[in-house]
């Protein structure tokens, strides 16, 4: 029985795979999807909460009954609602979602009546003492905590005319988890489009460019209105009339 046939050797020359080039080339990461490790993460939610803080501790009395981007919801409201989920295990979350009649609104008021009587100082004192999140808000490695306490530190800072820069590091998580977040209706208000950030390295999405500052992608993306009116590229249309909408 005659053996079969080996696989022919390359001949000098040969690279059908591109095998050679491909090997010495260094793997490309898609942008914007590479994750940091939970440690880092857990950092990031704590320096943002801290900086949260030392920008409360600058308000005036007056400032804490402001209203905010997030609707319905003062200055003190916001702060309260930061920290609300910190104290609550699944058994406590069941609790105030039966409360709330498991409709998400009626849930952030349950876990909000909590903080009612409490006055700035104390509020203050709570997010002080809750810097490192725990409980809920410290859920997918503190990505929770993260996004929650960004997008509401800027809700307080954009309603009252108080800019800043926020540090790079902080906003391609919050990006990545704000993308996917259902209760702020991020997977729905995005499709179709593709995100280009314009001030740090971050792309997602697939369909016509919405090209803007980070932090004001962030912020269309959970739905705040006057910001998509910052952004531009043919998507922009489409991811501006999606605002309001849920």
């Amino acid at each position: 029985m005659s053996a079969k046939p080996g696989p022919r050797r390359p001949a000098a020359g040969d690279d059908p795979a591109g095998l050679r080039a491909a090997s010495r080339r260094p793997a490309r990461e898609p942008r914007g999807l590479t994750s940091p490790p939970a440690a880092d993460v857990r950092r990031l939610a704590r320096d943002e909460r801290a900086d949260f803080a030392a920008f409360l501790a600058t308000l005036p009395l007056r400032q804490w009954q402001a209203p905010t981007l997030c609707e319905q919801w003062r200055v003190r409201d916001v702060v309260a609602h930061v920290i609300s989920y910190d104290d609550l295990d699944i058994r406590g979350l069941l609790a105030v979602a039966a409360r709330g009649r498991l409709r998400l609104g009626r849930i952030n008021a349950a876990a909000l009546a909590r903080y009612e009587t409490r006055s700035p100082q104390q509020l203050l004192a709570l997010l002080t003492d809750h810097l490192q999140p725990r409980g809920l808000a410290a859920a997918l490695g503190g990505r929770v905590a993260l996004v929650e306490t960004l997008i509401h530190h800027q809700d307080i800072r954009r309603a009252l005319g108080r800019p800043r820069h926020i540090p790079a590091e902080r906003l391609p998580p919050a990006l990545r988890l704000a993308m996917i977040a259902p209760d702020i209706a991020g997977p729905w208000r995005i499709r179709g489009v593709r995100l280009v950030a314009t001030d740090l390295r971050f792309s997602a999405g697939a369909g016509p460019q919405v090209r803007g500052a980070a932090e004001a992608l962030l912020m269309t993306i959970a739905g705040r209105r006057g910001v998509a009116s910052e952004l531009s590229g043919p998507g922009q249309a489409k991811l501006a009339s999606r605002i309001g909408c849920r």
